[in-house]
């Protein structure tokens, strides 16, 4: 049995390395022009362009019909008043790998680009300035809806309904995304000694926080109260006070 010919061995291996890259090329371009498109068939809506604790807000329309530099969208009249720089958004597109959101000027120059965090939230940065949030309309209203029920005068119990201390949630803006909570006088020593100064809602989670970086975490139970956890023999909950 005679041996291979160095030649053809050679060309064999070329020819295999060819049809790898091939499959590689068909398999892997569909996938990314498919993430591309369906990605900019969920960004058709209507979003809120916001700074990260909300304290300026834009409803920004997003719209399917193409332009010569990207696709169609709307401001609201007072955006260019919130947040200035939105004066010279004129379109929007899907760049990268398919996974920016691109708010762009006249020229097709990105104004301000924007990545998925977590679903349906993106965040952009923009030098100087600092990072604004791109959200679903809906839920960023959902969002805000929650923080103004959050808004008010609390008592923290033990199970047993023993009052411990009492407190104060406010949407006096403390530090980026968190919100001044003051507590009121005879408080627990337990509850004294943490001296929670900051909240927040996070993930359906209610943070209580400590100037020297402690939290206590709340979740809404049933009787739409919320409860410290992890849970203990002798919980934490946090109900509407007077």
């Amino acid at each position: 049995m005679s041996a291979a010919r160095p030649g053809a061995a050679v060309a064999a291996l070329s020819a295999l390395l060819t049809v790898i890259l091939a499959s590689i090329l068909f398999l892997g371009s569909p996938a990314r022009s498919q993430d591309a498109s369906t990605l900019k068939k969920d960004m058709v809506g209507q979003w809120e362009l916001a700074t990260t604790e909300r304290s300026k807000t834009c409803v920004v329309t997003l719209k399917s019909d193409v332009t010569a530099q990207g696709m169609k969208l709307e401001l609201e009249p007072g955006c260019a008043a919130a947040l200035p720089f939105t004066k010279d958004i004129t379109a929007w597109n899907i760049k990268g790998l398919g996974d920016i959101v691109r708010l762009q000027d006249a020229a097709g120059q990105p104004v301000i680009d924007f990545t998925e965090v977590e679903s349906g939230i993106f965040e952009g940065l923009r030098t100087g300035e600092g990072v604004y949030i791109l959200q679903n309309l809906a839920a960023a209203r959902s969002l805000a809806k929650s923080m103004d029920q959050m808004i008010g005068d609390w008592s923290m119990v033990r199970g047993n309904g023993e009052a411990v201390c009492g407190l104060t949630l406010t949407n006096t803006e403390a530090s980026q995304d968190n919100f001044q909570v003051f507590l009121k006088p005879k408080c627990d020593p337990a509850v004294a000694a943490f001296a929670p100064t900051q909240w927040r809602l996070d993930h359906g989670r209610m943070l209580l926080m400590a100037a020297n970086g402690q939290t206590w975490q709340f979740e809404a139970d049933d009787n739409a109260q919320w409860r410290r956890v992890p849970d203990s023999a002798d919980p934490l909950i946090m109900v509407r006070g007077q």
